[in-house]
């Protein structure tokens, strides 16, 4: 419903008058903040989370941007960095996601947390899925080939299936929580119907997060460039009517009450152990360890968000931006670390792992085919996740 409402509030503001541009036409190499005349500076107008900018006077279509907004958008963090991010992402997070996901449906006991298991290595293995585009865009120097109707998809399954893992990660650590800390009423509580439910409310909820960026135009050519822009350049009515609130719910919806449940859920599960004794040492570290990742993966980035619509003028955070950008693509690596956490780190799984890659590998030997048919302990509560 909230989709909807801003849609049709966006529709509305389409149909407006463009605002005139404040800003010089200057050239894409130029560096340093733009300076213009007074009088034609106006205060205190919105800022965007994207680099803000205004239509020309003959095209809505091409977006004029400041000096300093250009030479960050178009200079070596998101031609270089940014990719090499991206790239590492996607060759380290989608084999190791793939892997675990086959090994968990066809050699995983069927219990409630291997379902869960199973779902955030899914989230995670779209996540990799999903970056080719945009690692195309920025190895082509912020110039988009695939089209509108593409741009909107993919921004939308990025932050879609990123915000899916940080609500699968909070739902695991609930399901840890029952089980060590109340381990009497878990026996009850802990089952298919729940973490069904959990899974169900996670992806529903991710959806309705992503399916505002899907509603708005997304793609701009920027100003005397040949550059075609895919959600790096927005214009400041379309951002402050459409985007300032969908981004707001994604930063506080799709992140910091997942961390915060995590946090409470890890903290007492963290305690708990620790009251255990030293025989909980490798768990309590893990735990620990998970905790910090999430925190350390999704916090930048939408700390930024938050941070930039705190002041949202121009003057202000006006190319906040092109920080924010670097600090996404390093939250894309949560899902290179989440596999090695979640599931590498339990030696059962490994070696079913290894049973795994010897029926897919010619030549195994007989003693990795005779492991693997005595078989190793299934992937339980204990081993196939946290502690």
């Amino acid at each position: 419903m909230q989709g909807l409402l801003l849609w049709l509030l966006a529709l509305g503001l389409a149909g407006s008058t463009p605002t005139p541009s404040v800003y010089d036409e200057g050239d894409a190499g130029t560096l340093g903040p733009w300076v213009g005349p007074e009088a034609a500076r106006t205060p205190r107008q919105a800022g965007p989370r994207s680099f803000p900018g205004q239509p020309t006077a003959n095209d809505s279509d091409t977006l004029v941007l400041t000096d300093s907004s250009k030479a960050l958008l178009l200079g070596w963090v998101p031609t270089r960095l940014v990719p090499a991010l991206y790239t590492l992402a996607l060759g380290v997070g989608l084999p190791a996601n793939a892997l675990a996901l086959w090994v968990l449906a066809t050699r995983g006991p069927r219990l409630p947390a291997t379902a869960l298991l199973m779902n955030l290595a899914a989230a995670d293995l779209l996540v990799g899925l999903a970056l080719p585009p945009r690692l195309a865009y920025h190895l082509r120097g912020q110039r988009w080939p695939f089209g509108e109707g593409a741009c909107r998809v993919a921004t939308a399954a990025l932050y879609g299936h990123m915000y899916a893992s940080a609500l699968l990660l909070a739902a695991i650590s609930l399901d840890r929580y029952l089980a060590l800390v109340h381990p009497l009423r878990a026996r009850t509580l802990r089952g298919r119907r729940l973490a069904a439910g959990l899974c169900v409310s996670a992806w529903l909820g991710a959806t309705a997060l992503a399916a505002p960026l899907a509603l708005q135009q997304q793609t701009f050519r920027l100003a005397d460039s040949s550059h075609l822009l895919c959600h790096d350049a927005l214009p400041l009515a379309a951002q402050t009517a459409h985007w300032r609130p969908v981004f707001i719910c994604l930063a506080v919806l799709g992140c910091f009450l997942p961390l915060l449940l995590m946090a409470l859920c890890h903290g007492a599960t963290l305690y708990a152990l620790a009251v255990g004794g030293w025989r909980h040492g490798h768990a309590l570290r893990l735990t620990a360890l998970v905790l910090a990742s999430a925190g350390a993966f999704f916090m930048p980035s939408n700390m930024l968000l938050l941070l930039h619509y705190s002041d949202p003028s121009l003057g202000a955070w006006g190319d906040l931006y092109g920080f924010y950008m670097p600090s996404l693509a390093v939250s894309t690596l949560n899902s290179c670390v989440d596999p090695f956490l979640y599931y590498y780190a339990s030696p059962e799984f490994r070696d079913k792992v290894r049973a795994q890659l010897c029926c897919w590998l010619p030549g195994a030997s007989t003693a990795s085919r005779g492991s693997r048919e005595g078989g190793s302990p299934g992937i339980g509560t204990r081993s196939s996740s946290l502690p």
